[in-house]
C-alpha cells in the first residue's frame, strides 16, 4: 500500500473500516460525538443564536434549501423537514457550527465532527444504513479529516499553516472527511473513494477573518463542507474522477493551501493498524464546556478560579490574559474589537469580553454548571456596559509557556491587579474539558440537556439520549429515525 498515491491509502483505510469495523471503543466515541453534535444542533435552535432567529445563518441555510426543492431524502434537524441529502448536509452543519460549542481536535485546531456527521447522517438516511454503518462512517471521515489536519502543523511556526494563511482547516478538510462519510454510506469502492477524495479536494473553502472582527458567514462553513462532501461522493458514484496525486502533487491539496510547509507523517502513519484504538486520532478530539471559541476556554477556567479565590469584579483595576501567540491573534486581536464586540457571535472570539463575562456572570456563579453558558451571550449580555468596561481592562499577550503547550493543550495565565494593589494569578495547563481536564460523563450529559431541554422538553431529550446509546445494534434506517426523535414541536 505505501507505494499508492495518498488519497488511494486514505481510501484503503475507510474501505477496510467498513469491511472489518471499528474498534469497540472507537465506535462508542462516535456515538458520544454525535450525541454531542445533536445537542449543539438542537441548540442552536433554541433562544441561543445571540440575534433574530430569522435572519441567523442556520435560518438562511434552512430557507435556502426549502426552496430548491428536490426529492426527500433526509432530514433537517429540529424541523423534520425533508430534502435531498446534500441540503440536508448543509442546514444539518449549519446549526452544528452554529453555537461554536462542536469539539475541537488537538493538535489539528479544528472541528472534525460538525462537518462529518451531518454528511454521514445525510447519506445514512438516504441510503437507510444501519446504525453501525453510520458510526463506522463517521469514525472513518472524522480520523481523514483530522490526519489532514495535523499535516499542516509547523513546529517553527508552532501553529497551522492553514490557520497562519487565515484559512478555515475545519471547513476545508472537513469537505474531505465529508466525502469519504459519506461515499462509505453510498457504497463507493475504495478506488471511488479515491475519486470522491480528489473530488472534494477541489470543493473546501473557508477564510477566517470573521474571528477577528465579525461577521456570520462562519457558521455556515462546516454546513457548506457537509453539502460539499455529499455531493463529492455522489459525483464519484457518477463517474467523475480526481487526479490520483490530489493530495501530494505540486498541484495538490497539501501544497495549493499550506505551500511546501506540510508533513505526510502525521496524515500516513499507522493507517494499516487501525484496528487498535489507540493509533486513532479522531479519538483525541475534545469536547467544549463553553459555547465559545475553544481558544477562550483556558481564559475563562483563570478567571473562574480568581473568582472562587475571591476575586470581585470590581476590584480590578487592570488584567493581563496571556496565552499562545497563535490563540491571541484570534481572541486578542484587534484589542478594540475585541474589548467592544459587534455581536455576540463575535464575543465569542474575544479574550478580553469571555474573562469579563466569567468574573461578572451569573450562570457562572450559581453553581448549576462548569462555566459560561449560553445566556452569557445574548445581546443583553455583550452590550452588558460592566461587562464591556472590564473587557477593556483585560490585555491579550503572548505568554512563553503557553507557546511550548500549544496545540497539544490550550493553556492560560491571567494577572490580575486590583485596585488595591494587590496581584493575583492563575495558570492552567489544559483548559477544562481538553486532554488534561477532560470532561466527565456527567458533564457531558449536562451539555446535551442544556442544549435541548429548552427545545424539546426532558422527556425527549432523554429519548434522543437513548436512541443514540443504541445506535451500535440499530437496524436499518437508524439515521432517520433518530432525526425523527429531534423534530421540535
Amino acid at each position: 500500500m505505501s507505494g499508492q498515491g495518498y488519497a488511494a491509502r486514505l481510501a484503503a483505510f475507510a474501505a477496510a473500516c467498513r469491511a472489518d469495523g471499528v474498534p469497540r471503543e472507537i465506535a462508542a466515541d462516535a456515538a458520544a460525538r454525535t450525541l454531542d453534535c445533536l445537542g449543539n444542533s438542537l441548540g442552536a435552535l433554541g433562544a441561543h443564536s445571540g440575534e433574530d432567529a430569522g435572519a441567523s445563518p442556520q435560518a438562511a441555510a434552512l430557507a435556502l434549501a426549502r426552496a430548491a426543492g428536490g426529492v426527500g431524502e433526509a432530514t433537517a434537524v429540529g424541523s423534520g423537514l425533508r430534502m435531498p441529502a446534500d441540503r440536508a448536509a448543509l442546514v444539518n452543519g449549519t446549526l452544528a457550527h452554529a453555537l461554536d460549542f462542536d469539539d475541537t481536535h488537538l493538535p489539528s485546531v479544528l472541528h472534525p465532527t460538525a462537518a462529518v456527521l451531518p454528511a454521514a447522517l445525510a447519506a445514512a438516511e438516504a441510503t437507510g444504513a444501519t446504525g453501525d454503518a453510520l458510526l463506522t462512517a463517521l469514525a472513518a471521515g472524522g480520523e481523514v479529516c483530522v490526519r489532514l489536519g495535523m499535516a499542516s502543523y509547523d513546529p517553527e511556526l508552532r501553529n497551522s499553516v492553514f490557520f497562519e494563511k487565515g484559512l478555515h482547516a475545519t471547513s476545508i478538510c472537513g469537505t474531505v472527511g465529508a466525502a469519504v462519510a459519506a461515499g462509505l454510506l453510498y457504497g463507493l469502492t475504495a478506488a471511488e473513494l479515491a475519486h470522491a477524495i480528489g473530488i472534494a479536494c477541489s470543493m473546501g473553502a473557508g477564510v477566517i477573518e470573521a474571528n477577528r472582527t465579525g461577521g456570520s458567514v462562519k457558521r455556515l462553513h462546516c454546513g457548506w463542507a457537509a453539502h460539499s462532501g455529499v455531493c463529492a461522493a455522489q459525483f464519484a458514484a457518477g463517474g467523475v474522477t480526481g487526479p490520483p496525486t490530489v493530495i501530494e502533487g505540486r498541484f495538490g491539496f497539501l501544497t495549493a493551501f499550506l505551500d511546501e510547509r506540510w508533513t505526510a507523517q502525521p496524515l500516513l502513519a499507522g493507517l494499516e493498524e487501525m484496528g487498535a484504538a489507540g493509533n486513532w486520532q479522531y479519538a483525541r478530539t475534545v469536547f467544549k464546556p463553553y459555547p465559545s471559541n475553544h481558544f477562550t476556554h483556558p481564559g475563562i477556567d483563570c478567571a473562574l478560579a480568581l473568582r472562587r479565590a475571591g476575586l470581585r469584579a470590581e476590584d480590578v483595576a487592570s488584567a493581563q490574559l496571556g496565552v499562545a501567540a497563535a490563540p491571541r491573534r484570534t481572541i486578542g486581536e484587534p484589542h478594540a474589537e475585541k474589548a467592544r464586540p459587534r455581536t455576540p457571535y463575535h464575543a465569542k472570539f474575544s479574550g478580553p469580553y469571555t474573562v469579563a463575562a466569567a468574573l461578572l456572570s451569573e450562570t457562572a456563579a450559581d453553581g448549576a454548571g462548569p462555566g459560561l453558558r449560553h445566556a452569557d451571550f445574548s445581546p443583553e449580555a455583550f452590550t452588558d456596559p460592566r461587562r464591556l468596561a472590564l473587557a477593556e481592562r483585560v490585555e491579550v499577550v503572548a505568554d512563553p509557556q503557553c507557546d511550548a503547550e500549544f496545540p497539544q493543550a490550550f493553556s492560560a495565565v491571567l494577572r490580575v491587579r486590583t485596585h488595591s494593589g494587590q496581584v493575583m494569578q492563575s495558570r492552567v495547563t489544559s483548559s477544562l474539558g481538553g486532554p488534561g481536564m477532560p470532561l466527565s460523563r456527567a458533564q457531558l450529559a449536562g451539555k446535551f440537556r442544556l442544549n435541548t431541554e429548552p427545545v424539546l422538553g426532558a422527556a425527549r431529550a432523554d429519548g434522543v439520549v437513548e436512541a443514540v446509546r443504541a445506535l451500535g445494534g440499530a437496524p436499518r434506517g437508524a439515521a432517520g429515525a433518530l432525526l425523527g426523535l429531534t423534530r421540535i414541536g
